[in-house]
């Protein structure tokens, strides 16, 4: 990748938006038709799973037979509200039916663009910390920082995935039809009609492992996180997709693996990842004893470092020591000509900025108030994967490969900037500044780079005949840091290329999960 950096601008405008404005990206796939998956993928209770040993580790009860009157209750149940609905209730089953995975992924994004806050200073010139032991408070938890919203997609897309493997286990175990299979008056409302058998309920698994999920990651949303599980539910019943038994099992399925990952997310030291100040200082140390230029905070007052021990949460596609082997040489060291060279391009860039590289900058710059780098990738994702017509479970599954390659991207991306603590151009030469804000943490790699490297690599495996227009995404994210004046050339290059070694981790996975 690092060989295409600087591809040609004019075809990478004809691949992305014009606008600038990312939030489009989820816009556009607000009126999507119902799903109308190519294949039911009924064998994906047999694809490998990401944390649960078996997919019946989970016991699910087999279901009343559909002439028992429980049964007969609960289409009963669907044709009384079928009766009676009304347009609100109409537009929420459409707006559920374009998919489940789809619909929890864009609540999960909207969430991570709320809470990407960081806190402001307080009396005594310092910054509180948020805490997810006293979360309610200010500054709320979490703050959704970069790294912070890698991770919690990564854990909600992976327990996604498991959860729907789990289901289409028992799916294809007791093989019930859906109501409107079974009862002809059953109206399929606003979705299509397929084989898949209804229990469980995979609307209700994906309603009750990522509402677990999403409860644990961003505790003040807890009510409605809860309302949004509902809705989900009561427009899959009102639909005739699914009788209020599929649902009660879906949905009980969901939350005992979600509860599998939960426990996996309290021990993965992200709870330790803001360090503390004898933790902040030591990086300091460390690199003026080595001779080296420390990165500085440029805020006032001096803001500490966002997550400087991330490097240390558990990755998913590979292990600790693997983290440490991804790093790459170092940066030019500071007086260098090297990185005087590098200092000078940055500083021309800003002093010349151009229409498109502007256009560039603000479309990639995915700062305060959005749903960050890794979440842009999912937006990318998510309006792809739409119009592949993907089943439910195989559509988690390609969310779960991209979102555990953007935590792993992140953990291996902070482990690289904390171990050697470049500083940023604005520190060198304080007379470039830049087109978009100043991350506080070390220059040395672009994150957006390695998040982008790493999801262009993943989504190019999984469809190819896009793998040009994500590797040229990827490129003009890594541009966008350069001309935007936050990092120099040698951070952008080096990123693609560490995202892109994290990512063939993942095409590893994912030539390894019997899904293909």
């Amino acid at each position: 990748m690092k060989n295409i950096f600087f591809y040609s601008l004019g075809l990478i405008g004809l691949m992305l938006i014009t606008t600038g404005c990312q939030k489009e990206v989820t816009n556009r796939t607000a009126n999507l038709p119902a799903l109308d998956p190519a294949s039911t993928d009924l064998t994906a209770g047999t694809w490998r799973t990401i944390l649960l040993s078996r997919p019946d580790s989970f016991a699910v009860a087999a279901p009343v037979a559909t002439s028992s009157p429980l049964y007969l209750a609960d289409l009963f149940e669907i044709k009384s509200l079928q009766k009676t609905l009304t347009g609100e209730q109409a537009s929420t089953i459409k707006y559920w039916a374009a998919g489940s995975v789809l619909r929890w992924n864009e609540i999960m994004r909207g969430l991570v663009a709320k809470y990407n806050l960081p806190p402001e200073a307080i009396s005594d010139t310092s910054y509180p910390i948020p805490s997810s032991a006293n979360p309610l408070a200010y500054p709320l938890f979490p703050f959704s920082n970069p790294p912070y919203a890698a991770r919690a997609y990564g854990y909600i897309s992976a327990a996604q995935y498991d959860a729907l493997v789990a289901c289409w286990h028992y799916k294809t175990l007791y093989n019930r039809a859906a109501p409107y299979v079974v009862d002809s008056t059953v109206s399929a409302l606003y979705i299509n009609k397929t084989t898949l058998p209804s229990y469980p309920s995979e609307a209700a698994v994906l309603a009750g492992v990522t509402a677990e999920m999403m409860k644990l990651l961003f505790p003040d949303e807890i009510a409605n996180i809860q309302a949004k599980l509902v809705e989900a539910e009561q427009a899959t019943i009102m639909s005739g997709a699914a009788t209020r038994a599929d649902i009660t099992a879906g949905e009980a399925l969901g939350r005992q693996v979600a509860e599998l990952f939960i426990a996996r997310a309290r021990g993965d030291n992200a709870g330790k990842a803001v360090g503390t100040p004898s933790d902040w200082s030591n990086f300091v140390t460390i690199t003026t004893n080595q001779g080296l230029t420390p990165w500085n905070s440029l805020e006032t007052p001096k803001r500490p470092p966002m997550l400087p021990l991330f490097y240390k949460v558990k990755p998913f596609l590979f292990d600790s020591a693997t983290v440490v082997s991804l790093r790459p040489a170092p940066p030019p060291a500071v007086g260098s000509d090297e990185m005087n060279k590098d200092v000078a391009e940055v500083k021309n860039y800003i002093n010349n900025p151009t229409r498109e590289n502007m256009r560039i900058v603000q479309f990639w710059a995915d700062g305060v108030g959005t749903y960050t780098p890794p979440g842009h990738w999912n937006a990318i994702a998510a309006e792809d994967f739409a119009n592949q017509n993907y089943s439910e479970v195989r559509f988690a599954r390609n969310m779960a490969l991209l979102n555990m390659t953007e935590m792993d991207a992140a953990i291996v991306c902070w482990d690289i900037k904390y171990h050697f603590f470049n500083p940023r151009p604005t520190q060198l030469d304080p007379s470039i500044k830049t087109l978009t804000g100043i991350p506080n943490f070390p220059a040395y790699v672009s994150g957006h780079s390695t998040f982008s490297g790493a999801a262009a690599t993943i989504l190019g495996y999984l469809l190819p005949s896009n793998a040009a227009k994500y590797n040229a995404m990827a490129t003009e994210a890594g541009l966008s840091r350069l001309v935007g004046g936050i990092h120099y050339r040698t951070d952008c290059e080096t990123g693609l290329t560490v995202g892109e070694n994290v990512g063939n981790y993942a095409i590893l996975r994912a030539q390894n999960d019997g899904a293909n």
